[in-house]
C-alpha cells in the first residue's frame, strides 16, 4: 500500500478523464488565484485469504527472569520482594531465592499473565509455536555450556508451529494448548528459568524451524527477551583482551576478564552476533519482533542493541506523530518509524500493550474497505475515482461509495474482494483530488 502525490497535469488528466468516460458528466472548475490542489493515489492488493502467518514466540526463560518486577515495592509498610537471610541480612528475591509472586511479581510471571490474554486475542490468526532459550536446564548444577547452551532440537521446542492446522477453531485450540505450556514453566523449582541469554544461536535454530513457503505465507519470529544478548563463546571480543569492546554482561565484570574464565567471550555482550542472525533471517523472508522486558533493555546498552535488531528484523514500530510512539519517544515523519524500534515494556500492563499492538499488526485488514486520512479525501465526492485491477469502477450500491473516513465497497464487489487469495490476489487504486 502506498499514497503519493502526482504533477498538477496528471490529476486533472486523471479525473476529467474519468469524468469522460463515466458518462460525458461535465464539471465547471471555477478560476481561482492562485490555484492549489493535490491528489492522492492509493493501491492496495487485497488478499483477503490470504494464508495464516506461521508465528514462532522465541521466549528468554534465563535466570534473570525470576527478578521482581519492582525490588522496592512496599505493601502496607512492608517491601514485599525483601527477606532476611539466616544471618539476618537483607536480600532481594531472585532465581536460588525465589519471589511470593503471589505479592512480589516476577518478570516470569507478569509474562505469564500478559500472553494469557494475547494467545486468546490472537491465536485464530496465525499458527503459533513456542520455544524458550536458553535450552531447558535439569541439573542442579549445570556446567556453562548446559548454562549458554542455545535453544535446540529436544525440549526447547515446547509447541511446534501446526502446519497442517488453518481453521480458526482449530488454530484457537492450539493456541490454547501452547498457553497452557507457557503458564506451566514455574516461577520456583527445577523447572524454573535459568541460565545465560544466548540470543544469536537461538535465532539461528528458531529461523530453521520455520519452513514453509514465504510466498505462501509471512513467516515471523517474536523474541520476547528481558536481557541482553551473550554467551557466545566465538564472540569476536573478549573480557582480557578487549575488555571495552566486549561490554561485559555479567556482575561482577571481572568474570568476562579472569585468566582462563570461561565466560571471557561468553560473558561478552553479543551484539554483533544477534543482529547478524536477524539479518540472516530477513534474508530468507523470516521478520523479527522484538520486545524488550524488564530494567536491562530499557537502559545501558540495551535500547541500542534491541534497536538495530529491530530494525533489521523488518518489524520496526511505524508512526504518524510523535503520540503514537508513546511517552519518551518521537516519529521520524520522513520515515514514519518511531525512535525505539523494539517494543519496551516494564511490567504485565506495558507487555499486554505490546502484544496488544503487535497483534493488531498481525491481523488481516478489512478488504472491503480502504481507509483515507482526512488529508486524502477528495474535497467532493466526484472529485474521487477507483480502478479495480486496472478497470474503472462506478461508485454505486453493488461496487462503493465514499464516506468521512475512506472507500467502502458494498454488494458483489465486496464478495468479489473477500475471495481474494495470495494467488490471485486483486488490486485496488483510489485517486482522490483535494482543493488546498
Amino acid at each position: 500500500m502506498r499514497a503519493k502525490s502526482t504533477p498538477l497535469s496528471a490529476l486533472l488528466a486523471g479525473i476529467i478523464g474519468s469524468a469522460v468516460m463515466a458518462g460525458c458528466q461535465t464539471y465547471d472548475f471555477e478560476p481561482v488565484d492562485p490555484l492549489a490542489i493535490a491528489q492522492t493515489t492509493k493501491e492496495t492488493v487485497i488478499t483477503a485469504r490470504g494464508s495464516k502467518p506461521d508465528v514462532m514466540l522465541l521466549v528468554d526463560t534465563s535466570g534473570s527472569m525470576t527478578l521482581p518486577v519492582d525490588p522496592e515495592r512496599t505493601v502496607n509498610g512492608v517491601k514485599v520482594c525483601h527477606g532476611k537471610d539466616g544471618q539476618g541480612r537483607d536480600y532481594v528475591c531472585e532465581d536460588t531465592l525465589p519471589c511470593d509472586t503471589s505479592v512480589c511479581p516476577t518478570r516470569w510471571s507478569e509474562l505469564q499473565a500478559a500472553m494469557g490474554p494475547f494467545l486468546a486475542e490472537s491465536g485464530k490468526l496465525v499458527r503459533f509455536g513456542l520455544t524458550t532459550y536458553p535450552a531447558p536446564i535439569t541439573v542442579a548444577s549445570p556446567s556453562v555450556t548446559q548454562f549458554c547452551a542455545p535453544a535446540a532440537q529436544g525440549e526447547s521446542v515446547r509447541v511446534p508451529i501446526p502446519i497442517t492446522l488453518d481453521a480458526d477453531e482449530d488454530l484457537q485450540a492450539h493456541a490454547n494448548t501452547l498457553n497452557a505450556a507457557l503458564q506451566a514453566i514455574p516461577n520456583s523449582g527445577a523447572n524454573r528459568p535459568r541460565g545465560g541469554t544466548p540470543t544469536s544461536g537461538s535465532l539461528e535454530f528458531t529461523g530453521s524451524l520455520l519452513t514453509s513457503d514465504s510466498a505462501e505465507r509471512e513467516r515471523i519470529i517474536i523474541l520476547l527477551t528481558d536481557g541482553l544478548p551473550n554467551c557466545n563463546d566465538k564472540n569476536q571480543y573478549s573480557g582480557r583482551v578487549n575488555p571495552q569492546e566486549c561490554a561485559c554482561t555479567l556482575t561482577p565484570s571481572s568474570l568476562c576478564a579472569a585468566e582462563d574464565s570461561p565466560y571471557e567471550m561468553r560473558g561478552c555482550l553479543d551484539k554483533n552476533a544477534s543482529v547478524a542472525a536477524v539479518e540472516r533471517l530477513k534474508a530468507r523472508n523470516i521478520s523479527t519482533i522484538v520486545i524488550g522486558f524488564g530494567a536491562e533493555t530499557s537502559s545501558g546498552a540495551g535500547p541500542q542493541v534491541l534497536n538495530e535488531m529491530a530494525k533489521a528484523g523488518g518489524f520496526a514500530r511505524d508512526c504518524r506523530a510523535d503520540i503514537d510512539c508513546g511517552a519518551g519517544d518521537t516519529c521520524d515523519v520522513n520515515t514514519q518509524l518511531c525512535g525505539r524500534a523494539f517494543y519496551q515494556a516494564a511490567n504485565q500492563e506495558e507487555l499486554a500493550a505490546a502484544l496488544k499492538a503487535i497483534s493488531e499488526e498481525l491481523e488481516p485488514g478489512e478488504p472491503c474497505f480502504i481507509s483515507l486520512d482526512p488529508s486524502q479525501l477528495p474535497s467532493d465526492p466526484a472529485l474521487i475515482v477507483v480502478y479495480i485491477d486496472g478497470e474503472r469502477t462506478l461508485a454505486g450500491p453493488d461496487t462503493w461509495a465514499v464516506g468521512e473516513a475512506g472507500v467502502r465497497f458494498t454488494g458483489s464487489t465486496c464478495t468479489r474482494l473477500e475471495a481474494s487469495r495470495p494467488e490471485d490476489p486483486i488490486k485496488v487504486e483510489v485517486r482522490a483530488i483535494r482543493e488546498l
